[in-house]
């Protein structure tokens, strides 16, 4: 099971974000999610959006660092990518 985050400069709501995601399914990350705290309301989509402060808690509990432009590419090679916009399958 591997699950990748991004670094936490996505601003909202007076935070920085990162992006969870994983390359295999969105059972994976949604348990990956759970387990990790994350509630489920933080899922967009393809991803779950994390909190700078919990950016370290994610990366203890197994998440693999990379940057926000592999996030999206690892999202389009596993076709796991939802597009806004887009309907879901």
């Amino acid at each position: 099971m591997t699950v990748y985050i991004d670094p936490p400069t996505w601003p909202g709501h007076g935070r920085l974000w990162s992006h969870l995601v994983s390359d295999v399914s969105y059972d994976e990350l949604h348990a990956f999610a759970y387990a990790l705290g994350v509630p489920r309301r933080a899922f967009e989509r393809d991803h779950y959006d994390v909190p700078a402060h919990r950016y370290a808690d994610a990366v203890a509990a197994g998440a693999v660092e990379v940057g926000s432009r592999e996030v999206v590419r690892l999202l389009i090679a596993s076709g796991l990518r939802r597009r806004k916009g887009r309907a879901r399958a």
